[in-house]
């Protein structure tokens, strides 16, 4: 019987560092030295292959034109794994993520994103686990012989996480990720333990569908008391600015502040989509729970319900990549494309 394969895709980050004895800087490594520092890796009866970015970057550095270069790579590879593996710094893996579940429409094979927080080469390296780990979950199978997660994934500590649910909530501790809003597709003790119900459901017929362009032309403003609406007015009246992700308070209120209303329906007047994204790190947006709410729906300005920022960024940024007009924009963020938002 032909051997489960597994690409694993190096990217760089904290997993690929060693520190530099003489000055005790961290720096990065190739691949050859990471898996030198993990030979249980050879004990898989797997047909394991690895390919690394030409020049490792810190995931700080990571921006959509590496996201581009991993869908090329994944898209290129498909037919040939059965599963991929990203080895990626934590500080912008939840963006990466998020992008990718868009970005790879049609995916039927597990894509597991993983990390560290210490560099491979430390003794108490949470990087080891977290590699194996994401490779198991990788090259694993049901009964039926179909993958036991055809998704974006992110495998840290002791928890694998839908990849468009996922938030980094920590930078000290191990368990650096968290789903607020969405229950771990599985845990991950002395056995993994898989959880279906979370886990999207697996599409035989389904075909690779690779996009490459996301538009970002995004910004990001959150609310605060005292925040001058002229100050948002300069910001929003840019021609260039097609998004807006809207940080309000609790469950998507802000101050009843008609000069800042009337500045944020001028700004979808000139055709700009704006979302409504709680400052909160779990919970729904309800626009219409109260009148500080409400007012903001009446405007015209969508709820983001459930999403992470990370998620509704990338979102905006995939769907106005492909060219559509804000008003359909502003339909499919009401839409779960990828399992990233409770409708």
């Amino acid at each position: 019987m032909k051997r489960t394969s597994v690409l694993i895709i190096y990217t760089g980050g904290t997993i690929g560092m060693i520190q530099n004895h003489e000055t005790g800087a961290l720096e990065s490594f190739n691949f050859e030295h990471l898996l030198s520092h993990v030979p249980e890796i050879r004990q898989f009866n797997l047909a394991i292959e690895a390919i690394a970015f030409e020049t490792p970057i810190d995931s700080s550095d990571m921006t959509p034109t590496e996201w581009q270069k991993l869908v090329r790579i994944i898209s290129e590879n498909y037919s040939k794994y059965d599963g991929f593996v990203i080895l990626h710094g934590t500080d912008t893996m939840a963006f990466t993520s998020s992008a990718l579940s868009f970005m790879l429409e049609g995916l039927n094979k597990p894509v597991i994103l993983t990390g560290s927080q210490l560099p491979i080469g430390a003794l108490r390296t949470d990087g080891k686990s977290n590699l194996i780990t994401a490779i198991e979950i990788a090259a694993a199978k049901r009964p039926d012989g179909s993958p036991m997660v055809s998704e974006v994934c992110v495998v840290f500590h002791d928890k694998l996480f839908r990849g468009n649910r996922v938030t980094k909530i920590d930078s000290d501790n191990f368990s650096a990720f968290d789903s607020p809003n969405y229950p771990p597709l599985a845990t991950l003790g002395t056995e993994i333990k898989y959880n279906p119900a979370s886990i999207g459901e697996y599409r035989k017929d389904a075909v690779l569908t690779p996009h490459e362009e996301m538009d970002t032309r995004i910004i990001i403003f959150s609310l605060f008391p005292g925040l001058r609406p002229e100050i948002v007015d300069n910001v929003l009246s840019s021609p260039d600015l097609k998004g807006i992700l809207f940080r309000t308070f609790g469950s998507g209120n802000a101050p009843k502040n008609m000069r800042l209303i009337e500045t944020l329906k001028s700004a979808m007047a000139d055709g700009k989509v704006i979302v409504n994204i709680s400052q909160c790190m779990s919970g729904y947006v309800h626009q219409e729970r109260y009148g500080a709410g409400l007012q903001l729906a009446d405007s015209g300005i969508v709820s983001g319900r459930d999403m992470t920022l990370e998620a509704a960024l990338t979102k905006l940024m995939f769907l106005f990549g492909r060219g559509l007009t804000s008003e359909r924009v502003l339909e499919l963020m009401d839409v779960s494309l990828a399992g990233e938002v409770t409708i």
